[in-house]
């Protein structure tokens, strides 16, 4: 089990779902939380149930609050050591009866906020030598089994590109600053109830990942391990099958 003692670990989308439990979860391993999310009441509920953290309410899809929080969190705990881009949103909508607003709306909840988060903390992380971020995506972004999350998956999808790049580019630059794709499955969280156009409440499917199981496989390879992050043991074998399927000869 990784131990997190003193290690300040910026959570985004941490009010509720995987990021509330990946909060509890580092915060029993040591961690100092700086944990953010639109939300301000739910927010301070987990931020109150955690030893050493504080709460920055922030918008992740506009720049300048990602720039806030990491000012926050720097001046609060004098330094930033892992940044976990958590935040986003599903949509339950076929591909043929996507609008620009669904497609926009993805996009801007699940890929710029993200990049925001590396661009605003990665100079930092390179100029002080060490540092992990992490960008939570999904299964659906590897194989996109659940059509009628269509651009939920497109979203995720980009962004696991945008987080392959970045590898790419603090590799061949030499910088030790790690760059980790979080992959989880179905986890019993709201994430369903809160998609655009409603859809099934992730919570009630047969097999869902309960929350605090997922924190704890994210806990253990944040620091150490695999840059491609499932949080089901099974995950990299439906990926392989699936690549395999469509690389092999047709009939």
């Amino acid at each position: 089990m990784s131990d997190y003692t003193g290690t300040v670990v910026v959570i985004t989308g941490a009010s509720g779902g995987i990021g509330a439990a990946l909060a509890r979860e580092l915060d029993a391993r040591g961690a100092r939380l700086v944990l953010a999310a639109r939300r301000d009441d739910p927010l301070q509920q987990v931020v109150g149930s955690c030893r050493d953290a504080i709460g920055v309410v922030t918008d992740v899809t506009v720049r300048a609050d990602v720039e806030h929080l990491l000012r926050v969190a720097v001046a609060h705990f004098g330094q930033v050591d892992v940044w976990v881009n958590n935040a986003g949103r599903g949509i339950s909508r076929p591909l043929l009866e996507l609008t620009d607003e669904d497609l926009d709306e993805m996009v801007r909840a699940n890929v710029v906020s993200a990049l925001y988060g590396m661009q605003t903390v990665v100079p930092v992380l390179v100029a002080q030598g060490h540092g992990v971020v992490a960008n939570v995506s999904s299964m659906l972004g590897r194989v996109p089994f659940a059509t009628f999350r269509s651009a939920y998956a497109a979203s995720k999808s980009a962004l696991n590109s945008f987080t392959e790049t970045l590898r790419f580019d603090l590799e061949r630059a030499q910088s030790p600053v790690r760059v980790v794709l979080v992959l989880p499955g179905v986890v019993a969280t709201d994430f369903g109830a809160n998609a655009l156009g409603g859809g099934p409440d992730s919570r009630t499917l047969p097999g869902a990942q309960a929350a605090e199981d997922a924190a704890r496989a994210i806990a253990d390879g944040l620091l150490t391990g695999p840059v491609d992050l499932y949080t089901r043991g099974e995950g990299v074998e439906s990926v392989v099958g699936h690549l395999r399927s469509l690389a092999a000869p047709n009939g």
